[in-house]
């Protein structure tokens, strides 16, 4: 794992040896200030994780006891760690527990009480398990053979306050793999599986065309959650109304979760309609979704320009070539005219020693860069590309390389 570690240069790196074939863990990270170690053991590690912009969270990596008759040690080991803090929480893991049946095809049913007994954890510690987008199962045997046999044994467990603080986070089944089990990949932002594909579709070193190619795959995707809130909180509320008269542990699950998902649709809808008004002195825990609305309307009709006077004092609209006038002026505006400078320069004298110089003249560091980036206000207008400072602050890890490439290259 150092190997890795090093070919990957990342600072931190924290592991657990399996035993035999099973078992064996492994948290790595970037930046030596991004976790810290909470506890550790054979079958999990537990991490505090900080990042910019983000309240301190803890992230656990947990292996599950593949043995049934010892599957209430990783049930314990859950209240455990539930008990250990109230920071908002993520534990991702090969658990080797199922939800329910629909999670196994093939071979025999899953046995009823490991279902009720895990169901029962989950109710008991408020984790609420993530949907997996993409194949429904994680590990297979048999392919091709009568005894076939898929299950999902890996997934995401997340507390309401995880799920508060990612709104967006989605868990994805990557499915190829030269394992049993599939790799999953948790995304918080969750639009950083867009900008992963979309930044490596465009092969050029062109930083503008990458941003072109990734705006145009996030504006679709945006789309798809931004159009559909009203559908998407109707539909949470009649499933919680025909699961609240049940008192069995699954339904009781299920209620949990499909509440949790009707609160992170309506973290995203005020989300949405915040950064759309612009107005950066609420907080996103305000809870003012029809303020924002509001607000984001009026500043669209405080944006619009009907007509401008040109410079014959006549007024100008769309339909009479007001275009036309726009370009026109700032053609003028930034075209050079001829101009004797040096007069000029010659009456300033020289402040920058030739120590200061050599400071001036060395290479743009990648720290930063990064430093002066995170102290932009996430949600200021954007740029010419059409990217708030957000979209680089949150997708660093994949932009990052391009964008101090850029810098240098300007200086």
């Amino acid at each position: 794992m150092e190997r890795v570690r090093r070919a990957l240069q990342f600072d931190g790196l924290i592991s657990v040896d399996a035993i035999g074939k099973s078992g064996g863990l492994a948290f790595l990270w970037r930046y030596k200030d991004q976790a810290q170690l909470r506890s550790v053991s054979q079958n999990h590690i537990d991490m505090e994780i900080t990042m910019d912009g983000k309240d301190r969270w803890r992230l656990t990596g947990i292996y599950g006891e593949p043995d049934r008759n010892q599957r209430r040690k990783t049930w314990n080991l859950l209240r455990t760690l539930a008990r250990d803090s109230n920071l908002p929480w993520c534990a991702i893991e090969d658990l080797n527990n199922v939800v329910a049946q629909e999670d196994k095809t093939g071979g025999a049913p899953y046995p009823g009480w490991l279902i009720e007994g895990f169901n029962e954890v989950l109710v008991e510690t408020e984790l609420i398990d993530m949907d997996l987008v993409g194949h429904q199962f994680t590990w297979e045997k048999g392919r091709g053979t009568d005894s076939w046999t898929e299950v999902r044994l890996d997934r995401a467990l997340t507390t309401v306050a995880w799920l508060n603080l990612f709104p967006l986070a989605k868990l994805y089944n990557l499915e190829v793999s030269a394992s049993d089990h599939s790799p999953i990949l948790l995304t918080p932002e969750g639009s950083n599986m867009q900008v992963t594909e979309s930044w490596g579709i465009e092969s050029s070193d062109d930083i503008q065309k990458k941003v072109k190619t990734c705006g145009e795959k996030l504006y679709q995707w945006g789309k798809e959650i931004t159009s559909r809130f009203g559908d998407r909180i109707k539909n949470c509320k009649k499933k919680m109304q025909m699961l609240r008269k049940c008192r069995d542990a699954e339904s009781v699950r299920r209620y949990n979760d499909i509440k949790a998902e009707l609160f992170l649709i309506l973290e995203q809808k005020e989300i949405f309609w915040r950064q759309r008004s612009k107005q950066l002195w609420l907080h996103s825990g305000d809870k003012n979704s029809k303020y924002f609305h509001a607000a984001a309307s009026v500043r669209r009709r405080n944006n619009q320009i009907n007509r401008l006077k040109n410079g014959e004092g006549c007024w100008v609209d769309w339909d009479a070539g007001l275009a036309d006038h726009i370009t026109e002026y700032y053609n003028h505006l930034f075209t050079t005219t001829q101009t004797d400078w040096h007069e000029t320069i010659e009456c300033i004298d020289v402040k920058i020693t030739e120590e200061h110089n050599m400071e001036l003249l060395q290479t743009v560091t990648e720290d930063e860069v990064r430093t002066s980036l995170f102290q932009m206000d996430p949600d200021k207008a954007p740029g010419p590309d059409g990217m708030t400072p957000a979209f680089y602050q949150k997708h660093w890890s994949i932009v990052g390389n391009d964008v101090v490439g850029l810098v240098r290259k300007f200086f």
